[in-house]
């Protein structure tokens, strides 16, 4: 653009005259709020944009489809919005996360893109209004309602196409490191301290069923999640709608993105709350917790490898110090660490979002969206990275087997035949020694090698019976 050339057009709203860049597709009410909110670089992600835009061109179809719009502009609206959907336009959605609490300004900004996107389809310039933010694209709408969708089906598309697969992807590096690792018998822990004999295999099929109840909790949340705004307008009643014009919103809507999206039988929880999206996000935050436990047991199992625990040898994919040659950290691990930690965090900011809810309508919504989205997003990355660059390429030393002989609570299965405070007391001494329990309970006791051959078989401890003996945790 040359010198001499206009940098901004003059556009209107409600409020009069604004200057806008002369490039921008956007109009008066998006560049108020770009100037009332210069808060922060956090903008709604490229997943919201979509759901929005594709409630947009879904709602403009159902009104020509109602007769409230002609097929021409209607139409138009529908292409624009689908550009939009694509990822056409998203430099043209500039407002900040920290906004009106409604989302209005968002949702005003996607009107204003698709309003002036479509009437360029028609032939007319940006500004002309040919295709009209309001009277047009946002018939039988709200912010109230809308933006509230858009949370939903943004957080529905998420899980289903990229959590649930990242999810299912960990789970099945976990199980299958639980088949190859089933044969090894270790030393388990409880209190830090060392306990009875556990397969690895078994650790690790803990942690694989960890992960598949996440994904458990995640259909749950999708099914609360399906229930939507869309059809309440402003408060709730519905005021400006078309009675059928939700529904069918919402059915095209689950046709076109496989997922389950229905108009809520009570507008009025849907609007004044974020119970779903509070539901939702627990169900992230355990999942983050449950990626953080695996993550740190990985970790510690995988340390040292001389002066750790040195169980696991943990795939090597950098170096580990800038200062300390052949050193290998847990990298993996401890990037699953973090993103959990950012997770729990966006959960409680989700959960002070809830509290923004006062009478008809909840005014903590961009931020609640925000948060919410992006503890997806975190999560599908960390487990997908997780089990590709961590959990496939474990592999277990002889350290845990060989610990196992020394261990002293072996002698809980001594506990059955000489009674556990016989038992407790081979322990200890044992402990004093540094003998081995068979080695002390041969002293100690009358049972015969082949008597202690059988009482302290390690792979007999690992399964479920009473020939264990008592245990006292």
């Amino acid at each position: 653009m040359s010198s001499n050339q206009p940098t901004t057009r003059v556009e209107r709203d409600s409020m009069g005259p604004m200057e806008v860049p002369v490039d921008a597709y956007y109009g008066a009410s998006t560049m108020r709020a770009v100037l009332n909110f210069p808060i922060s670089n956090l903008r709604f992600s490229r997943s919201f944009i979509q759901a929005l835009a594709l409630i947009k061109g879904t709602a403009a179809e159902v009104n020509v489809e109602l007769g409230l719009l002609d097929g021409e502009t209607g139409g138009s609206m529908a292409r624009a919005a689908q550009e939009v959907a694509d990822g056409g336009f998203d430099d043209h959605f500039v407002i900040d996360i920290f906004q009106t609490g409604s989302g209005t300004s968002t949702n005003m900004n996607a009107n204003e893109v698709i309003a002036t996107r479509a009437s360029e389809m028609l032939g007319s310039e940006a500004g002309s209004r040919r295709v009209h933010p309001n009277d047009h694209v946002n018939i039988c709408q709200s912010s109230n309602d809308v933006i509230p969708t858009a949370i939903h089906l943004a957080a529905l598309v998420q899980i289903k196409e990229r959590l649930i697969p990242a999810l299912e992807n960990l789970q099945g590096a976990l199980e299958e490191k639980s088949r190859e690792f089933w044969p090894l018998v270790k030393t388990g822990r409880t209190h830090l301290q060392d306990a009875t004999p556990i397969r690895l295999g078994q650790e690790f099929l803990g942690y694989a069923g960890q992960v598949e109840r996440g994904v458990r909790r995640l259909r749950h949340a999708q099914e609360e999640l399906g229930e939507v705004a869309l059809g309440g307008t402003a408060v709730g009643t519905g005021v400006n709608a078309h009675p059928e014009f939700a529904a069918r919103v919402c059915s095209s809507l689950s046709e076109k993105m496989g997922v389950d999206v229905r108009e809520t039988d009570n507008h009025f929880q849907a609007q004044n709350t974020l119970d779903s999206v509070v539901e939702a996000s627990g169900s992230l935050r355990t999942i983050a917790l449950s990626l953080n436990k695996i993550a740190n047991d990985v970790r510690w199992l995988g340390s040292g490898p001389r002066a750790g625990l040195g169980e696991l040898a943990l795939p090597e994919v950098q170096p580990g110090s800038s200062i300390m040659p052949g050193k290998v950290n847990p990298v993996i691990s401890e990037s699953v660490i973090q993103a959990a930690a950012q997770v729990v965090g966006n959960d409680l900011a989700i959960a002070q979002s809830a509290q923004g809810s006062y009478f008809e309508l909840n005014m903590m919504m961009p931020v609640a969206a925000h948060n919410l989205l992006e503890s997806i997003d975190l999560l599908a990355a960390s487990a997908d990275n997780f089990a590709d660059q961590c959990v496939k390429g474990l592999q277990a030393t002889e350290t845990g087997p060989q610990m196992v002989e020394r261990g002293l609570m072996l002698g809980t299965a001594l506990a059955p035949a000489i009674g556990y405070d016989a038992a407790a007391a081979i322990a200890k001494e044992a402990a004093a020694s540094g003998a081995t329990i068979r080695e002390t309970a041969l002293e100690r006791t009358e049972l015969t090698g082949e008597e202690l051959g059988a009482l302290l078989n390690p792979e007999k401890m690992t399964e479920p019976g009473l020939g264990g003996g008592p245990s006292g945790g």
